[in-house]
């Protein structure tokens, strides 16, 4: 019924590392101990305004172990949890793992592709922090790597609001650039910033399905303690729209069908623990359960993916 091999409603991540990899192919988290432009004074030391990167990272990834320890780590937890998975993807996740000088970028990259099992590299980076140089670099490593970029908003008076550091044009310029070298290409946005309404939001869906992406994630908004935005959200709740479950359902099957079905959708919703929030609507709710909510609703609604795109 479906243009997609599993026959999903949407141009699912599992369907596409399949076709990729041809079986299942886990994720290892890594904190390789980078900072962020953004944090270190290099472009400025406020940070985004919506930062809390510590709420996302498992428990074994710690910047004091070597890379090759949280890879093994992890590859000990994730067998645990998903049996079927014997090859690994290494992902650089947390801050900017593009952020330090090329050689020492070139050492960790290949001290994660010397561990057993290992197949490939994701870098999660920011989109000014990427140079030909660099993408160079990572071609001479001669595996499979996704370079993937937090983008968050594509709209310049958003991203200046939150402190992000970097305009529009030059997330689309990376993106562009890194598609350009034949790396895979995976980009992060928030739904709910401050001062977007819904309309802003669904219009994104023509500026995205316009960028050479391979994979997207979506994310809610979700208020993290200890940030700027913590304090702003207290100061003035009125000013932010913090989706309800049912509400963010909705919304993104809207949004979803004005993307352009060649999209491979990795996530719909952020998952963090309750304790790092300042509200928790969703009651705690894994995002495998909101993903089944959302795949029923589709079906509900007889949509999919691209209908309106």
């Amino acid at each position: 019924m479906f243009p997609w091999s599993d026959n999903r409603r949407f141009n699912s991540y599992s369907s596409y590392m399949k076709k990729e990899f041809g079986s299942r192919v886990q994720k290892i988290s890594i904190d390789a101990g980078f900072s962020c432009p953004n944090r270190d004074g290099t472009i400025s030391t406020g940070g985004c305004t919506f930062c809390r990167n510590d709420a996302f990272n498992p428990s074994y990834c710690r910047p004091e172990k070597s890379v090759r320890q949280q890879i093994e780590e992890g590859i000990e937890f994730h067998r645990r949890r998903y049996r079927r998975a014997t090859s690994y993807l290494a992902y650089f996740q947390a801050f900017t793992n593009t952020h330090k000088p090329i050689d020492e970028l070139e050492r960790l990259y290949r001290e994660a592709l010397s561990v057993d099992g290992v197949i490939g590299l994701v870098i999660g980076t920011r989109p000014d922090c990427i140079n030909e140089e660099t993408l160079e670099m990572v071609k001479d490593l001669n595996t499979t790597v996704i370079l993937e970029y937090g983008v968050e908003s594509v709209y310049d008076q958003t991203l200046t609001r939150v402190n992000r550091g970097h305009d529009f044009a030059t997330a689309k310029k990376a993106i562009e650039l890194t598609h350009e070298y034949g790396f895979h290409c995976g980009g992060h946005f928030i739904f709910g910033l401050p001062g977007e309404t819904r309309d802003m939001m669904l219009n994104a869906a023509k500026v995205i399905s316009e960028l050479p992406l391979t994979t997207v994630k979506f994310h809610q908004l979700q208020i993290f303690k200890d940030t700027k935005m913590a304090d702003e959200y207290l100061a003035n709740p009125s000013d932010f729209h913090l989706f309800t479950l049912e509400d963010y359902i909705e919304f993104v099957i809207d949004f979803i069908e004005r993307l352009s079905p060649n999209i491979v959708i990795e996530r719909f919703a952020g998952e963090v623990p309750p304790r790092y929030l300042v509200s928790k609507p969703w009651l705690n709710l894994r995002y495998d359960q909101v993903l089944s909510l959302i795949e029923k609703r589709l079906e509900k609604r007889n949509t999919f993916q691209g209908k309106l795109f």
